[in-house]
């Protein structure tokens, strides 16, 4: 299965981003974007692609929460932002700045679609169940036998 051009590791524009370093590791080796992701079973081209649609302020803050996940390098905590904000600096520049609301836009309108399309299928499908289970042709000898007995009773005599 070929990737599309954005995923590929040849000519991809988020080679900058990916292969840039985060920070050097506690054994002295430096970690890059894309072993980090990978290290928290993220799809890094995915994540980049989606990072790159964000504006740079969501998208940092983004980063930032996830090299906060991975474990301590030798960089401090409070050099996370920073580092983000840097490693943001190399994605490729989007000309339309898209919204939180339509980020994968498609796809996750897809998804909700399919979503309200079963529940109204298995709420249709419910309630036709019932409505049939619940026909059953009414028996007026036993119910009116039945309301006959019960107006005519008297309670039981006291001793």
């Amino acid at each position: 299965m070929a990737l599309r051009s954005p995923y590929t590791l040849i000519n991809s524009e988020f080679n900058q981003f990916l292969f840039a370093p985060i920070g050097e590791e506690g054994n002295g080796m430096m970690l890059s974007v894309v072993s980090a992701l990978a290290r928290l079973e993220i799809d890094p081209w995915e994540e980049a692609a989606q990072l790159a649609g964000l504006p740079k302020e969501i998208a940092a803050a983004t980063l930032s929460q996830l090299i906060d996940r991975l474990p301590r390098g030798l960089w401090m905590r409070s050099d996370t932002p920073g580092i983000a904000a840097r490693l943001i600096e190399l994605l490729p520049q989007r000309t339309g700045v898209v919204g939180l609301g339509q980020l994968g836009g498609a796809k996750r309108g897809k998804i909700r679609l399919s979503a309200i399309e079963g529940m109204l299928i298995l709420a249709l499908a419910t309630s036709l169940l019932f409505t049939t289970a619940g026909h059953r042709a009414p028996n007026f000898e036993n119910s009116s036998a039945a309301g006959s007995t019960e107006s005519t009773t008297s309670p039981p005599a006291e001793r």
